[in-house]
């Protein structure tokens, strides 16, 4: 059984193992990875005229996917509506924007992070952050499965140079710790807090996790090779362009004592204008030759272009569109939805796995705010907006026909239509206000509408005779 010191020491040393692989996960997202495939003693020949030509498919795998998870609410299985209280914390952390980037790393790099704790300045409202795999890092119990030890790792200038920090998060406690002269100590700033909560307070969100790869695998990695070898290309056929896609001119009987300036100085014809003239010296008495070479034709790497971009879009589950294939007649509505059936899966399974995260995460925020383990938040589910993208006149007719028909309540059919749980608690007191206006008006005196005209007032029998 290690200590907390051995656990900080054990997870860092497998941290530092991993950074190398995840900052250049995190470079191709970025397009600032290395140019691959060309050999080194032709960029020190072309020298800086040659700069890398990034297309960058990365991303569009990666965002194509994280448009598609957007959180909506949490609510309890026992529940027929979100549960408030939840959705405010998630609100107060900013977590709309924060969950962006906790799938958006997830994605690229592996996982992401979420870490809980308490608020010493609101005991209601537990901190929600969404932290880097490049500064967090857990793992797994065998048996369980559950996180057994996770650090978060940071850099600090404490006025005199940058100082080394470190939060243990264990199953009964969170430790602060700081490394002094080279050997980590617990922060006298930061007091332990022993919570026994059972678990820790930091929770992975992990992509694509697997049996014996529980730290995840990143959307890249299917198509590295295939961004760096369309990167090549594109680079070529932009030198090819400076150097071949311009007719090239020579001239015979020529040498480089024949180029001057304006004022009579010798200019290198081969180093200024490389690429537009060749010149060849001969015996004057031969006389001078001019002429050029036809340019040549860009096609094939266009071609290569494609084809790459086709691999692309079947690893990734794209559609030919999102990839600039474009036809002479526009796709149908159905023929786009048919296209990107592979793409909403995906994102659907996405949403299940990152689902199963943050249920966990506001397991443990309910459980800092009560102060105990709440039965009812053990069957906490996350409601998603639709991965898909049908066109608004489908969803409504849709959704309409099972309303009228009695198979869905007005709730339900509301978010079916993609509104918000905020929308749709404004609806609904927008629908008591109406309910209670039209009541108003009943009890109010206005009966003929229910009831009909009232019978005029009986005749007395004196008046009658």
């Amino acid at each position: 059984m290690r200590n907390e010191l051995e656990w900080l020491t054990h997870l860092i040393r497998r941290h530092d193992k991993e950074i190398k692989e995840l900052e250049a996960l995190d470079a191709y997202y970025e397009g600032e990875q290395p140019l691959s495939y060309m050999a080194p003693e032709l960029i020190q020949e072309l020298d800086e005229r040659v700069r890398q030509v990034v297309i960058n498919w990365p991303r569009l795998v990666v965002d194509s996917l994280e448009e598609r998870l957007d959180v909506e609410g949490f609510r309890a299985s026992q529940q027929a509506e979100a549960d408030a209280d939840l959705w405010r914390i998630w609100q107060a952390n900013n977590l709309d924007e924060q969950s962006q980037m906790a799938h958006l790393d997830s994605l690229v790099m592996k996982r992401s992070y979420v870490i809980v704790g308490a608020n010493e300045a609101d005991p209601r409202t537990p901190l929600i952050t969404v932290e880097s795999p490049l500064q967090a890092f857990t793992v797994d119990d065998p048996r369980t499965r559950r996180v057994a030890a996770g650090i978060k790792r940071w850099t600090q200038d404490d006025g005199e140079g940058d100082v080394e920090h470190a939060t243990l998060y264990l199953p009964m406690a969170t430790v602060w710790w700081v490394k002094v002269k080279g050997t980590w100590v617990e922060d006298v700033e930061h007091k332990r807090d022993d919570h026994e909560l059972g678990e820790c307070a930091i929770v992975p969100l992990v992509n694509r996790r697997r049996t014996h790869r529980s730290c995840g695998v990143s959307e890249l990695k299917d198509v590295i090779s295939l961004s760096d070898a369309a990167c090549k290309i594109a680079t070529d056929m932009m030198i090819s362009g400076e150097f071949h896609a311009i007719p090239r001119r020579y001239a015979i009987g020529v040498g480089p004592e024949d180029f001057e300036d304006e004022n009579g100085r010798p200019v290198s014809a081969l180093k200024r204008i490389a690429g537009r003239i060749w010149a060849i010296a001969r015996s004057k008495s031969e006389g001078v030759e001019l002429g050029q070479f036809p340019e040549a034709d860009l096609r094939n790497f266009h071609a290569t272009l494609n084809q790459l971009a086709e691999l692309v879009a079947s690893l990734a589950g794209l559609p030919p569109h999102f990839l600039g294939k474009a036809t002479a007649n526009p796709a149908s509505a159905a023929a786009i939805d048919s296209s990107e059936t592979r793409l909403v899966k995906r994102a659907e399974r996405r949403q299940r796995s990152a689902g199963g995260s943050w249920e966990r995460v506001m397991r443990l925020a309910a459980r800092f705010r009560d102060g105990v383990w709440s039965e009812e938040m053990q069957s906490l589910e996350t409601i998603w907006r639709d991965a898909s993208t049908p066109t608004v006149a489908e969803v409504a007719d849709a959704v309409v026909k099972k309303f009228q028909v009695g198979i869905v309540p007005k709730r339900q059919s509301r978010e079916d239509l993609g509104y918000t749980q905020v929308q749709i608690a404004r609806m609904e007191e927008e629908d008591e206000r109406e309910a209670e206006s039209a009541l108003g008006r009943i009890l109010g005196g206005d009966i003929t509408a229910m009831t009909g005209p009232k019978p005029p007032p009986p005749v007395p029998d004196d008046v009658a005779a």
